[in-house]
């Protein structure tokens, strides 16, 4: 029976029953015509088809969405737009990881923190002018019309601003503007701020060392996972910054140096240049700020050169405490007078003329060697050439072009010679701790390790050192450096500085410093405070040298220090003289 049929004995025979009408063709048709039978199994496979290819657009879905997400917040790009003005430059696809630097005891100085850059996709922003609008409003030190002509400029892809606040990042994110995007990056911040600023260095915005630690040892920060441990102690370190920064408020100066070594490694503990500047913001510093005084300038460091010139004539037996020096009358050379600040016009033991800082007794006491001797002991001490502490930033000594009589002279007393405070640290350093010179570092020794160093005197030739240097504090000009209950060793310095053309000295300008060991008896620690230009003041008399200026900062920073770094306090008892007082005996001068 074909089809057709069959749909019409249906419709006839559907609208018979309907009316209870029997029609010819009723016993023709089934009991019942299904023309789509119900099969199980069909409808069972049409469901699992239906759930696997929902599955596969949900799964396809949320991929799309996760990529997009990725590429609306952080999107890998091709180059990179720093200003307006300036060329496009690579950015690696893989931000290395920086490590941190740390003091002596673990506490941080610099670390590097995950951070977000902004960048956009021109094409992907129809209108520049009002997405720059909104920019500009999120972001402060930026302007409209700068971030618009970025984007019209028809770069595929563009920074806008590097390292954004997280508040800034989130506020943008919130503006919804398509064709924005962000960089994951790293800065380099310094918790500490200007602390130390000038040992730490910085980088810049790409994380490349271009100061200090962060420049000498770049390639060994890169990728490191353990910190970088420096020698510096930063309570030691505040305590010296504070102190060197009193002083220079309150002489009006123009800035200054505060050092402390460890005496018996090498190890400075404290490393201060004032003025400093906050590496967290290099572009706000000046370049008298970013200058390490300590490490870079070199000075004529006046009479803290007195106790090098006694070190040599004892080591080389040419004089010994009761050795006399005529300082009656000043000397003449050529055109030059050397005469005495605290003139005593009369002969001076040894240990006078370190009490009194004649520059006669000096200058005399000088020529037992002469020429030859002088230089090679300076020499011994490493005071002709660079140090070797780990900085960039290393100052070269200035020495005699000509090393004649007239500069043995001036040099004993501090003066024709410019090195750095680092040399006289380190060199007073040697002389204090049995006669051993150890090489100045700013990395922390591993396992307190006590490196062998070089023999530069003997023992009985630095007791002698600490007995003169300890006289000075109690009889001479460096009684403000005494400190209570920890007995100070030192020898001040004042030293007029050179004009600008350099052909003079300026009476009115003066570089004062005071080096200083302590406790004396068995020094630990060399500390050395070094003032630029201080001004006279009436509760000093009229006087700005290094007794008023900088002994007193001296005695302050012990005062705080020596209990941060256990130093028992042992009294204010002196030690007993090397040797006993036999004989006088008087030395006269060569003539010149």
């Amino acid at each position: 029976m074909s089809a057709r049929v069959v749909d019409i004995i249906g419709r006839s025979a559907e609208k018979a029953a309907r009316y209870k009408i029997r029609t010819p063709y009723t016993h023709l048709l089934p009991a019942k015509i299904n023309i789509f039978p119900r099969r199980p199994d069909v409808e069972e496979a049409s469901r699992s088809r239906l759930f696997v290819v929902g599955a596969v657009f949900a799964t396809a879905f949320l991929v799309v969405s996760l990529k997009l997400i990725d590429a609306s917040i952080y999107a890998p790009p091709h180059e990179i737009h720093l200003e307006p003005n300036r060329a496009v430059a690579s950015l690696p696809t893989k931000q290395q990881f920086r490590a941190n630097i740390v003091d002596r005891h673990g506490e941080l100085i610099a670390s590097s923190l995950p951070i977000a850059s902004l960048c956009a996709r021109p094409k992907l922003i129809r209108d520049p002018s009002a997405a720059a609008f909104l920019i500009a409003g999120v972001l402060p030190d930026t302007s409209a019309a700068a971030i618009q002509a970025e984007l019209e400029r028809g770069r595929e892809y563009v920074f806008l601003k590097r390292h954004i606040t997280p508040s800034q990042h989130k506020a943008l994110l919130g503006l919804g503007l398509p064709g924005l995007c962000f960089e994951r990056e790293q800065r380099r911040v310094y918790p500490q701020g200007p602390l130390a600023s000038h040992v730490a260095g910085f980088t810049n915005i790409d994380g490349k060392g271009l100061g200090g630690v962060e420049l000498e040892f770049d390639d060994v920060l890169r990728d490191r996972e353990d910190p970088l441990a420096l020698s510096l102690d930063l309570r030691v370190q505040r305590i010296v910054r504070e102190e060197v920064q009193f002083a220079i408020d309150k002489f009006s100066a123009i800035g200054g140096v505060g050092l402390m070594m460890d005496v018996e490694n090498g190890e400075f503990l404290a490393m201060v240049s004032l003025p400093d500047f906050d590496p967290n913001n290099v572009a706000a510093a000046t370049e008298d700020s970013r200058r390490n005084q300590a490490t870079l300038g070199t000075y004529e460091m006046g009479s803290t050169f007195k106790l090098i010139t006694a070190a040599q004539a004892l080591q080389t037996g040419q004089a010994d405490l009761n050795s006399m020096f005529d300082a009656t009358k000043p000397i003449r050379v050529g055109r030059f007078r050397i005469s005495d600040f605290h003139a005593q016009n009369r002969w001076l033991s040894l240990e006078e003329v370190l009490i009194h800082s004649s520059n006669i007794g000096a200058a005399k006491m000088a020529e037992l060697g002469g020429v030859d001797q002088q230089k090679a002991f300076l020499n011994r001490l490493g005071m002709l050439k660079p140090t070797s502490l780990e900085l960039p930033e290393i100052g070269v000594p200035q020495v005699p072009r000509r090393w004649s009589e007239t500069s043995m002279r001036t040099i004993s007393y501090g003066y024709g010679i410019s090195v750095t405070p680092v040399h006289v640290a380190t060199a007073i350093s040697g002389l204090v701790n049995g006669g051993i010179l150890h090489q100045p570092t700013i990395l922390k020794r591993l396992n307190n390790e006590r490196p062998k160093g070089r023999k530069v005197i003997t023992e009985n030739v630095s007791s002698k050192i600490r007995w003169l240097m300890r006289q000075v504090v109690v009889n001479g000009t460096g009684t403000q450096a005494e400190a209570k209950f920890y007995p100070v060793g030192g020898k001040t310095g004042s030293a007029e500085k050179r004009t600008a053309g350099g052909t003079g000295y300026d009476k009115n300008s003066n570089l004062v410093s005071f080096v200083a060991a302590f406790p004396i008896q068995a020094p630990r620690y060399a500390l050395l405070v070094m003032v630029d230009g201080p001004k006279p003041r009436k509760d000093t008399f009229g006087y700005a040298t290094g007794g008023w200026v900088a002994a007193p900062a001296a005695r302050k920073i012990i005062e705080r220090a020596a209990p941060v770094l256990g130093i028992t306090p042992i009294g204010l008892e002196t030690t007993d003289r090397p040797e006993p007082i036999l004989q006088i005996t008087k030395i006269k001068a060569r003539k010149s």
